[in-house]
């Protein structure tokens, strides 16, 4: 029994470092040799653009949203403004409308059908040959928009993702978790360029060919996710553009980012399903390594963790640093639980940390089920996030 609860924790520890240490280390190792060039330089000539709002009961910050959707660096007669009301109940489409004069465009879904049902209507009112899709509540830093467009003058690139970089309000330590995961998360990104091409977008801020983005994506999917895949289906790379840079308010509640953790993942998993072919190493080569280390075998940690937890209690009888071990892995549970009850704003980062990995691990298990059992919840409730006028860089 002791060679077995060995081997699962041997077995379930590479499981879970792999994804978040050896693939980085990976794909710097292949860049030395693959370096796949993104071109940010200016178009000769800038192409029409549509830029979509997806939006639900955005009254608070829509205006604002809009106000600095407008002022971007981007030629006006080149560029189209669409935002999509999923059925909102405020006062979301009213203030939309008051923006008509300066070319902002409104649909409005007569039933709340979810964020990817509302890209797919959007498709039919679309003028560009580029979509850029962002969202009400990050900002878009004012020169962005060129350098993403940019990188189509490459014709290799079907799909290009902007940079998020985590803001929060001075002197807010909640959430502290999610800051260095964005930033983990851009830096992976970067590596993945390098090599060939990312399998995922920002959901804040990408943009993509127009003839891939009119591909219909089922509404319990995550177009986002789907959007590289799409790509590569179709022979194109997708890439991160570090240049175009999205401010993205960091959720102010542990409590909110489990819910948001929760369905992106348990959306993902359905999206990677959908598309699973794409994991075929002999028809996709790389790109299909790529797809497993970053998002499934990522997904997979919580259950190597659980895993060896499970191994550790079967060893503690027998050793004393499995004893240590499960005594750690229960002061870091013990503080992941104050961290969880404790007021967001004034949370310390000793039980900050904790918390948000904690949190993570148990949304994942969470995600998982739901996805198995198919409970999709395409019906999206936007992360309600604060001003990023009133945030800074974390």
């Amino acid at each position: 029994m002791e060679t077995m609860w060995l081997t699962l924790l041997v077995a379930s520890a590479a499981a879970a470092v792999y994804p978040y240490a050896v693939y980085p280390v990976l794909l710097k190792m292949a860049a030395v040799f693959k370096r796949r060039p993104v071109s940010t330089t200016s178009a000769d000539e800038w192409p029409d653009i549509s830029i979509t709002i997806p939006a639900y009961n955005e009254e608070a910050r829509i205006r604002e949203t809009l106000e600095s959707i407008l002022e971007l660096d981007y030629p006006a007669d080149k560029r189209q403004i669409l935002v999509i009301s999923d059925a909102s109940t405020d006062r979301t489409n009213d203030i939309v409308r008051e923006f008509a004069d300066r070319g902002v465009e409104l649909v409005v879904l007569a039933k709340r059908a979810g964020k990817t049902a509302a890209e797919n209507a959007g498709c039919a009112y679309l003028s560009g040959d580029i979509l850029v899709n962002t969202d009400a509540s990050v900002r878009i830093h004012p020169t962005a928009i060129k350098p993403l467009v940019a990188t189509f003058t490459d014709p290799t690139v079907g799909v290009a993702s902007g940079r998020d970089v985590s803001v929060a309000r001075v002197g807010d330590s909640a959430n502290l978790g999610e800051s260095g995961y964005v930033g983990y998360e851009m830096w992976v990104r970067s590596l993945e360029t390098r090599v060939g091409g990312i399998v995922g977008a920002s959901g804040c801020f990408y943009a993509s060919r127009m003839d891939l983005h009119m591909e219909i994506v089922p509404e319990a999917l995550s177009r986002d996710f789907a959007a590289p895949l799409i790509a590569r289906e179709n022979g194109y790379r997708s890439v991160s553009v570090n240049d175009a840079v999205c401010f993205v308010p960091r959720s102010t509640s542990l409590r909110q980012e489990y819910r948001r953790k929760v369905r992106t993942m348990a959306r993902g998993l359905e999206t990677l399903f959908f598309r699973r072919r794409l994991l075929d190493p002999v028809r996709y080569g790389s790109f299909a390594w790529m797809l497993f280390s970053h998002k499934l075998a990522r997904w997979l940690v919580p259950w190597a963790v659980l895993v060896g937890a499970i191994a550790l209690i079967g060893l503690a009888p027998t050793y004393p640093w499995a004893r240590w071990a499960l005594g750690a892995a229960g002061v870091v549970g013990v503080f992941a639980l104050v961290g969880w009850f404790w007021p967001a704003r004034s949370l310390p980062r000793v039980f900050a940390m904790p918390a948000y990995v904690v949190s993570g691990l148990v949304a994942g298990l969470h995600a998982w089920t739901k996805a198995m059992r198919g409970e999709l919840n395409p019906i999206w409730e936007p992360t309600r996030r604060e001003s990023v006028g009133a945030a800074t860089p974390h």
